[in-house]
C-alpha cells in the first residue's frame, strides 16, 4: 500500500530528514494523512463511490484525482487529476517528495 511504502521511504531514508521534522503516516476511514513536521501535511481523503481521491498539499493545494484503467499495456489503474487531466497522483507526491528532501521515489498509481 501507499502507506507502508511512505513508512519504509522514511524510516530506511539516507538523507536525514531537514530540521528534525517529526513524521508521522497515518490511515485511517478511507483518509491517509502524511505530516512532515514544518513542510506541511498532506492528506489524501478516498470518496469510492466517486471513485475520486481527493488531495491535499501544502505544496500544489487541493485537487481531485479520478481513477482510469489504462488499457493499452498492462491495463495500468492510474489516478488522474481533474484539474489538468495529464498530473497524475503518484507522480505529484514523488515530486513534492523530490522537491522537500531529495527522495527519489516511484509510486505506481
Amino acid at each position: 500500500t501507499i502507506q507502508d511504502e511512505l513508512d519504509d521511504l522514511f524510516e530506511n531514508a539516507t538523507t536525514p530528514v531537514e530540521n528534525g521534522d517529526e513524521i508521522e503516516i497515518n490511515y485511517s476511514s478511507g483518509v491517509l494523512t502524511i505530516s512532515l513536521g514544518a513542510n506541511g501535511t498532506w492528506v489524501l481523503n478516498k470518496q469510492t463511490p466517486n471513485r475520486q481521491i481527493w488531495w491535499s498539499s501544502p505544496l500544489s493545494g487541493p485537487q481531485r484525482f479520478e481513477h482510469l484503467r489504462i488499457e493499452e499495456g498492462d491495463g495500468t489503474d492510474v489516478w488522474v487529476s481533474s484539474r489538468d487531466s495529464s498530473s497524475r497522483l503518484g507522480a505529484l507526491l514523488s515530486k513534492e517528495l523530490k522537491e522537500l528532501y531529495g527522495f527519489e521515489v516511484e509510486f505506481n498509481m
